[in-house]
């Protein structure tokens, strides 16, 4: 039996940094609208609704593109493509996709930096110089992709378009793009909402709400690595399944009127925690089932993902319209997390059953 490297030992870790840093700056870029929202709409005179639907219609433009760049990285290389969540996995044995991938998707933590400083320079600058601004960040992150990051030998050869149309006939795909909905869903439709949240609700300056943004994004994207290190130990559905569980009890919390800003802030970052841990979980096992159609798989799930984003931070700005509180948001998003916790429990066993014992880590860590 041959015996397993360690994570240091396997994979390319420039690569694994230049997709860090290019998800990081990308992902603040994605992001932009949400800690402006607050000055865009006083300057606009948005509505609560528009503002929900102006911070979720980014979101909803990168999931409609996930397919086409997943399709791009079998064709022309993740390189070429500049998709570096496939680079990562595929550098890494299965054995440590997990962790890589959460490394990579670390890069989350753009939104932080979006909502630590483009309030601030909004006031000082305008909130149309920010854009601008944003630039320098990007090219430099480029610069350093362009430099640094390797092509994988793993990649898999480029199958037919009607072979990657044919994993939507496979019930596991559907699975999966539930659960990322939910997980990325949830932390990218948080990130683009709650400086607006903050503001509205709490009477919380721009700037101040941004800050406390950033410290939700912070906790819900530095431990993606761990949600992938967590679900190489002990399994991806039961690292999931605490996470689910962990979502639906504080967002159900959120959801009851009855917190000031720091207690609401308290609890809100334990469900980032929860939400940025279970995309590592998610990811650690889409490679198990799926190494052939990573790639298409990758864009399908990262698409369902900003689906997801879009709803809640569109549905955030709904319910406070129409009910005068965004209450009813976060308590119908609590609901989804329940509903994929249930399917999860639902479709465990057979998993084990049928693809678990496929692959390298063995039917018991799932």
């Amino acid at each position: 039996m041959a015996v397993k490297k360690g994570f240091l030992a396997v994979g390319h870790l420039p690569t694994l940094f230049a997709a860090f840093l290019y998800f990081d700056m990308s992902f603040m870029v994605w992001v932009l609208l949400g800690p402006l929202g607050v000055l865009i709409a006083k300057d606009l005179g948005l509505t609560p609704a528009e503002k929900g639907l102006m911070v979720a219609t980014p979101v909803l433009a990168g999931a409609a593109l996930r397919i086409v760049t997943g399709i791009m990285v079998d064709h022309l290389g993740p390189k070429l493509t500049g998709t570096l969540l496939q680079i990562a996995s595929r550098w890494y044995p299965p054995e440590h996709q997990g962790v890589a991938l959460g490394i990579a998707g670390a890069g989350n933590s753009g939104t932080a930096f979006a909502a630590l400083f483009a309030p601030s320079l909004a006031v000082a600058f305008g909130w149309n110089t920010v854009f601008g601004l944003a630039a320098i960040p990007l090219a430099v992150a480029l610069a350093v992709y362009l430099f640094l990051a390797k092509e994988s030998p793993n990649c898999p050869p480029p199958q037919r378009l009607a072979d990657y149309l044919s994993v939507l006939k496979i019930g596991d795909t559907w699975w999966f793009m539930f659960l990322y909905s939910v997980t990325f869903g949830g932390f990218v439709g948080l990130s683009s909402s709650l400086t607006i949240y903050f503001n509205d609700e709490f009477g919380l300056s721009p700037v101040t709400a941004g800050y406390f943004t950033a410290a939700c994004v912070f906790a819900g994207s530095l431990v993606r690595p761990v949600g992938g290190a967590i679900a190489d130990r002990i399994g991806g559905v039961r690292s999931l399944s605490i996470m689910l569980s962990i979502v639906v009890i504080a967002l159900g919390l959120t959801s009851l009127d009855v917190w000031t800003a720091v207690p609401a802030l308290a609890i809100l970052v334990v469900a980032m925690l929860a939400l940025g841990m279970g995309n590592g979980a998610v990811f650690q096992l889409v490679p198990q089932r799926f190494q052939k159609e990573i790639g298409v798989l990758t864009g399908l799930v990262g698409m369902a993902g900003g689906i997801g984003g879009f709803y809640l931070a569109s549905s955030l700005g709904y319910a406070k319209q129409l009910t005068g509180s965004y209450h009813p948001g976060f308590l119908i998003f609590a609901l989804l997390a329940a509903a994929a916790l249930v399917m999860l429990t639902g479709v465990k066993s057979r998993w084990r059953r049928t693809w678990g014992a496929q692959v390298e880590l063995g039917a018991s860590r799932l």
